[in-house]
């Protein structure tokens, strides 16, 4: 395949694709993962609320569905996947299984981003009667914000990755132009394509990822 107008259109759609399918995952999977998160640091034993039954049970469902490769993944939720979005090939079919590989993966990282908060900011702030809530709001969110943003931007970076598995599925993007241009066609010029413009997405989320939490971290100011 020459470098034309087609090879350019079909890069383009693919680029679109993944932008879809790596941004609203990843949101979907923060609704799910940042309560999830904040859940295993709360309940945790020495917490603002322990609960040690609650944290074990969280834990437990997060490591397991941590534990499961993606490709694996993807075939496992199939018939979840046709239920939600009637069909199992395209862009909207690969939208469940990233969904449900990025919450878990986000409820750990919220749960390290949040360890980090010194504990005597928390202890100060029971001190003067903070409710939990209140804690949690004030003490805990804006303290992690810096690492919380960092954070977003390696989850981005991770989704784009599981992305690309879509190929092997029929699941768009430039996974599924590397897969289906690159390995089954032969078509070299096609994959390296699809390679570079996955690298430069992952450099410009890092890249804004690391500018936005410059910008919003109260200690280097």
């Amino acid at each position: 395949m020459s470098l034309d107008s087609t090879f350019v259109s079909l890069l383009v759609t693919g680029t679109l694709e993944t932008i879809y399918m790596v941004f609203f995952s990843t949101l979907v999977g923060y609704l799910i993962g940042l309560p999830l998160g904040f859940l295993l640091v709360v309940t945790k034993p020495g917490g603002v609320h322990p609960m040690p039954i609650l944290n074990s049970i969280i834990g437990v469902i997060t490591n397991i569905l941590r534990s499961i490769p993606f490709i694996i993944l993807l075939l496992l939720v199939r018939p979840l996947t046709r239920v939600m979005v009637g069909t199992t090939i395209g862009v909207k079919a690969i939208l469940p299984p990233l969904i449900v590989s990025a919450a878990p993966y986000i409820a750990r990282v919220i749960e390290g981003e949040l360890s980090e908060v010194n504990s005597g900011v928390i202890e100060a702030a029971r001190s003067m009667g903070a409710t939990d809530w209140q804690i949690i709001v004030k003490v805990l969110l804006p303290e992690a914000r810096p690492s919380i943003i960092l954070g977003i931007a390696l989850v981005l970076a991770n989704v784009v990755g599981y992305s690309c598995m879509s190929g092997f599925v029929g699941g768009g993007g430039l996974g599924d132009i590397a897969v289906r241009y690159g390995y089954y066609r032969y078509e070299f010029a096609m994959m390296v394509a699809a390679v570079i413009l996955l690298i430069i997405i992952v450099q410009i989320i890092q890249m804004l990822g690391n500018r936005i939490s410059r910008k919003t971290d109260k200690r280097i100011r």
